[in-house]
């Protein structure tokens, strides 16, 4: 059953320094899910401006082979929210389908939690739902009162590796191409893992110095137990709101201009680049469907196609792809029959997933899943796992991947500078270098 929890309402005008305390405190706790979007006013399906849960407890016990049905079992006692991820590698739960590459970083498959206190802001109204035994005004002055630490270099002269040289890299797209021109897969999303072993960092303070350099709308700090996600996306999976079911997956990629003119030339140039609208539009017929084995006859629509939105270091194609929730599929199978996300698979989406597993050195474990929550009305909103560190405490094992959509008008020496472009806001925050 749910939490009981006593909800209070304050007004109140937040800024970056308050966010920042907030998820100072929300660290000291052993299980917690930050999630900012960053005063992103271009999502126009927004619930939330940003959203923080935290608990020391969790009676999620990870069970493979069976991780949708389990958490399907969850909520339905919980009725309540639940704050979790889900990795790429369901996969293999959904379709036959296996992992085989090596995995450092270990998080598992799946997991959730149920939040002790809950915090969530909009329109500046501030609601914070926690116990009885705790009193809210002195709950938000103890966050108030809380020191931001300064920002340190996120890992000074540690040594950056590279599962793939530029060479391998090179050489594996053009395999890839090759691949494409036999009619295997006609779009596929490849890979590269960057990594530091044997490295102590601060996690909390790698989040802050990454919301810093690269904002994002979907950005996200997790943390369970000794595992950490550092997330910067700009991309959301998937969010249902009463029966609407929204999917914005983002194709085509451009670096921003020096100046308002430059920009405004190079949107224009991705809004009309003959390969960037081919990804984008194989990936909305993906989408789509994936969403017919979920919705009502006739509900799927594209809202918008090819739509251009700007972020601190690039310009994104992004398009919607919205349909309406069958009466007789539960909302977490409807997570189920579009995961993972066609964004980060390519198409055929299962004959893309079997020659990721073939082309990739690295299991993508949390890479390219999906961070989010579900509430008690049975809603959800979940993003895309990408420009994110994932950090073992433990282990002392750093890691980010970046990918990059490859058509038959691929330039593989084009794919390297695009992942490194994507990789900019998190190179950035690794180096310490000015924003």
């Amino acid at each position: 059953m749910a939490i009981y929890r006593n909800k209070f309402h304050f007004s109140l005008e937040i800024d970056s320094k308050f966010k920042q305390q907030l998820a100072v405190w929300a660290n000291g706790f052993k299980y917690c899910s930050v999630l900012d979007s960053n005063d992103n006013d271009q999502d126009i399906y927004q619930s939330f401006e940003f959203i923080v849960a935290v608990s020391n407890s969790s009676n999620w016990k990870q069970k493979n082979n069976e991780s949708f049905d389990q958490l399907r079992r969850f909520y339905d006692k919980k009725k309540d929210w639940l704050f979790g991820f889900l990795s790429y590698d369901l996969k293999n739960e959904i379709e036959d389908l296996q992992s085989n590459n090596p995995d450092s970083v270990g998080f598992p498959e799946m997991f959730f939690f149920q939040p002790e206190i809950l915090i969530r802001y909009k329109h500046n109204q501030l609601i914070v739902e926690c116990p009885i035994e705790i009193d809210p005004l002195e709950l938000k002055r103890e966050i108030l009162q809380i020191k931001i630490p300064a920002f340190k270099e996120l890992a000074k002269n540690a040594d950056l590796k590279r599962k793939l040289s530029k060479k391998q890299y090179l050489k594996k797209i053009k395999q890839i191409l090759e691949e494409i021109k036999r009619g295997e897969v006609y779009e596929l999303n490849m890979c590269q893992e960057f990594y530091v072993e044997n490295l102590k960092i601060d996690p909390l303070n790698s989040y802050l110095r990454l919301q810093e350099v690269s904002p994002a709308p979907f950005a996200c700090f997790f943390k369970m137990n000794e595992h950490y996600l550092i997330c910067s996306s700009p991309e959301r999976f998937m969010k249902k709101h009463g029966q609407q079911l929204i999917s914005q997956p983002i194709k085509g990629t451009i670096h921003r201009g020096e100046n308002l003119r430059a920009d405004k030339r190079l949107k224009k140039q991705l809004l009309n680049d003959p390969k960037e609208r081919s990804e984008n539009v194989m990936i909305v017929d993906l989408v789509r469907n994936d969403l017919t084995r979920s919705s009502e006859y006739g509900s799927i629509e594209v809202a918008e196609l090819f739509g251009i939105y700007s972020f601190k270091y690039v310009h994104q194609m992004i398009s919607t792809v919205s349909s309406k929730l069958r009466s007789d599929v539960h909302f977490i199978d409807a997570i189920k029959n579009t995961f993972p996300m066609g964004s980060m698979t390519g198409c055929p989406k299962i004959r893309a997933m079997e020659l990721i597993e073939h082309y990739e050195e690295s299991k993508r474990g949390l890479y390219s899943g999906a961070v989010g929550y579900l509430c008690p009305q049975e809603d959800f909103d979940f993003n895309v796992v990408i420009r994110s560190l994932l950090y073992n405490k433990k282990s002392k094992y750093l890691s980010f991947q970046i990918g990059g959509a490859i058509t038959i008008d691929s330039d593989p020496e084009k794919e390297y500078e695009e992942c490194l472009l994507k990789a900019k806001g998190i190179l950035k925050a690794f180096t310490n270098d000015p924003a």
